[in-house]
């Protein structure tokens, strides 16, 4: 079913009392026919047929997400951001919820009110969003048409002449998608909705890096430079040359638009404040975001106040592991010895390349010591790619899709080498790689029984928290019997508990960008070059950093809980498996169960 294109005619069958075949693009329809189904078809079927028709409509919506999953159909499209379809966007977000109205959750098991609730929360989340003009900043200098259309196109299958030609399609389609982004970006920039100019400034650049004078050097047609095998020469050559075509007649004269649009009015007329409190509506817009972050009801003054508490205790430990490498200055002295030396630092980045994966390598077998589930889908160590590397974070990790073939990479920044010290390197393996982001969303996406929302989809502040938990899971593994090491370990974990500082700081409290520059300069050992990224990352992604501290603090208590309770009955590998056993959820969903578990352990 996945395989046929949306506009034939589908069938969707709800039981022997329930039979409705549309368009598979009418979800009106279709989510009417569910509706209508009441009291005819079972509650437990109609939720699971509003869970299809709902991840249907955003495969049809996101054509970009169904590549990244690895739903064939869509790869010849991109998103419609046109008024008429973000209106309709808007309109279709409520939907689902009158249908999920006529539901009993009474009449669910429990799995299935479990996702009854997280599918209720991200409506009603959604909706709520409705209100922000979230499709006015369509750029920044961590993401946009930029740099995400070169993704895109990498993560699209290229094994057959058909493959090929879909790329093409998707090709002739992207100078539409840029001008829709510069329509937007002009009405962003006369409502005064922008990114900060100061963190626009690479932008330009990174635009003008996917159109070089060779066709084939640009990252867009980066698969017609060498077709696989499977493809013969002879129609290597022809969708080669047509795809050089489509470059110098369309695509590249699209993306000089943008960036003549950019240099000449968005940056000199973007704003000049920095806080997400600033923009319209911003106060709402940056507690909403807080919210649908961090899973929580918190606020941006108590999240404030952890971090101060948190960095402090933190403080402590470095003083203590600094202690145990001889060091006799201070800890900013210490910070300043580990941001210079040459010693921790490589000067090749094949080199740092080989580092990172002789660490994932170790750290795959220990996997055993503390977990019962390992995912099947296998994940490699790749750099970021040069045309987003400056302003990109020190790393990150892109997930499968199973579906596709496609493993998990984590990607390791390997611009700057001068700014990449090997004491974080094995912190970064176990965040990033395992026992980090790949396990927990490679064990999501294999959780077949779980509709395609939750394995898909997901909370960052349980994504998060669990890669920060992570990296606190390295000493049971082996890892970090270097103080520097160590070190590494608490820097990483005093930039998370950083964050909840300059954050809220920033967008709630008033600091200025130079205030939190300075705060992260005093209480972590990361270069100037990264703290400067990474503080721009927040003006850019209000919110968004706040999810990693909390939810590690969540799991960490989560964890002493249930060694408490259960004493030698505690298994740390049936605990692992226990929090990741539901996908990502909020942190509230992962208390409820893990406590529960705990109970019925007890008894």
């Amino acid at each position: 079913m996945r395989s046929k294109p949306r506009f034939l005619l589908a069938a969707l069958f709800l039981g022997a009392a329930f039979l409705f075949v549309a368009r598979a693009d009418d979800f009106d329809a279709q989510f009417k026919a569910i509706a209508d189904a009441k009291g005819r078809t079972p509650d437990t079927e109609r939720l699971q047929a509003l869970f299809k028709v709902e991840w249907a409509h955003t495969m049809a919506d996101s054509p970009e997400f169904a590549t990244y999953v690895g739903i064939p159909g869509y790869d010849a499209k991109w998103t419609d951001l046109s008024a008429p379809a973000i209106a309709e966007r808007r309109r279709l977000t409520s939907r689902p919820l009158g249908v999920l109205a006529t539901i009993d959750r009474a009449q669910l098991s429990a799995v299935d009110k479990i996702s009854h609730d997280l599918f209720k929360r991200q409506l009603e989340e959604a909706v709520e969003g409705n209100r922000f003009p979230q499709e006015l900043e369509q750029i920044n200098q961590l993401g946009g048409i930029q740099q995400d259309a070169a993704q895109i196109f990498s993560f699209m299958p290229a094994a057959t002449v058909e493959k090929l030609e879909t790329q093409l399609a998707r090709l002739r389609a992207l100078p539409e998608q840029v001008d829709q982004v510069i329509a937007l970006l002009a009405e962003g920039l006369a409502k005064g909705v922008t990114p900060p100019q100061l963190t626009l400034r690479d932008v330009p650049q990174q635009v003008l890096n996917q159109i070089p004078d060779d066709a084939l050097k640009s990252p867009l047609l980066l698969g017609f430079v060498q077709p696989p095998p499977t493809v013969s020469g002879e129609d290597g050559q022809r969708l080669r040359a047509e795809a050089v075509k489509i470059y110098a007649a369309q695509v590249k004269p699209a993306f000089q638009r943008l960036h003549l649009f950019l240099t000449e009015k968005y940056l000199p007329g973007a704003r000049q404040t920095i806080a997400a409190s600033a923009r319209p509506d911003g106060v709402a817009w940056y507690a909403w975001r807080v919210k649908t972050q961090t899973s929580t009801d918190l606020t941006p003054q108590q999240i404030h106040d952890i971090g101060l508490a948190e960095v402090k205790r933190i403080r402590v430990e470095m003083e203590r592991v600094k202690n145990e490498t001889g060091f006799k200055g201070t800890l900013a002295e210490f910070f300043t010895y580990l941001r210079t030396d040459p010693k921790f630092f490589f000067t090749d980045k094949e080199e740092l390349l080989r580092a990172y994966r002789d660490i994932a390598k170790r750290a795959d077998p220990q996997l055993m010591k503390l977990f019962r589930t390992l995912p099947r889908t296998p994940y490699g160590v790749l750099p970021v790619p040069t045309y987003a590397e400056k302003s990109q974070t020190t790393a990150y990790y892109y997930p499968g899709a199973p579906e596709s073939g496609r493993p998990g990479n984590f990607f390791a920044n390997t611009y700057a080498l001068n700014t990449r010290p090997k004491w974080e390197m094995e912190a970064l393996t176990m965040h990033e790689a395992v026992p980090g982001h790949h396990l927990q969303i490679s064990i999501a996406q294999e959780l077949g029984t779980l509709p395609d929302f939750r394995r898909w989809g997901g909370y960052t502040a349980f994504v998060e928290g669990w890669g920060l938990y992570s990296e606190s899971l390295g000493e049971e593994m082996g890892f970090y019997t270097d103080p520097y090491a160590k070190f590494g370990q608490l820097t990483y974990e005093m930039w998370r508990a950083v964050r909840l500082v300059v954050d809220t700081g920033m967008h709630a409290l008033g600091w200025s960008r130079e205030q939190a520059i300075q705060f992260f300069q005093e209480n972590a050992g990361k270069s100037e070059h990264d703290i400067v990224v990474e503080v721009d990352r927040y003006i850019v992604w209000p919110g968004q950093a706040l999810a990693y501290k909390l939810g590690e603090l969540k799991i960490k208590e989560l964890r002493a809980f249930a060694m408490k309770e259960l004493g030698a009955k505690f298994d740390v590998r049936e605990f692992h498996d226990e929090v990741l056993r539901n996908g990502a959820v909020p942190l509230s969903v992962l208390d409820t169960h893990i406590r529960e578990w705990v109970a019925v352990k007890r008894r």
